[in-house]
């Protein structure tokens, strides 16, 4: 994650060192899940901007490989067959091709990142619920996903954890 002011000025050396040392990078915007809920849009950098900046030094094309539920957009690195992964979670998200669900330390199901509930799995794996029990109240959180997350709502709350006690 680049912050403004911070380290916004790592990318293009951070995406050298991935390529020359042979791993994958990924880039992802900074989310409204800090603990002081002090995230403010204005103060993030975009994934846009990100994309700008390695293109001052890197021929960026998109990876032909299909994408599907996977959180990042996926560019080829000077033709291949160096990859770079950018997660524009904020400003294009993909929640309609999302099909992650996270299960907390506590025993908690999340269906999305920012999801304001939970379903707890603990109360019934302690209380002697059967597997299949488990796996239909698990399945039933994952198909009741909200269609977006609704950063961009006026109305958005911040999910009360932060992003490390979600397991991210």
């Amino acid at each position: 994650m680049l912050l403004r002011g911070v380290n916004d000025d790592e990318a293009v050396p951070l995406l050298r060192f991935a390529v020359d040392n042979g791993y994958e990078l990924r880039f992802i915007e900074q989310m409204p899940l800090d603990a002081q809920h002090g995230w403010e849009r204005s103060e993030m950098i975009t994934a846009g901007e990100i994309m700008v900046r390695l293109r001052e030094s890197f021929d960026l094309t998109p990876d032909p490989t299909e994408r599907g539920g996977a959180p990042a957009e996926r560019w080829l690195v000077d033709g291949g067959p160096a990859v770079v992964g950018v997660i524009a979670s904020v400003t294009r998200p993909f929640c309609g091709a999302c099909d992650r669900t996270r299960l907390t330390a506590d025993g908690q199901v999340r269906s999305c990142l920012f999801a304001r509930t939970e379903t707890d799995l603990r109360a019934m794996l302690r209380s002697g619920s059967t597997d299949a029990e488990i796996a239909d109240t698990w399945r039933h959180a994952m198909w009741g996903k909200l269609a977006g997350h609704g950063i961009d709502d006026p109305d958005f709350l911040q999910p009360d954890r932060p992003m490390s006690a979600i397991g991210g």
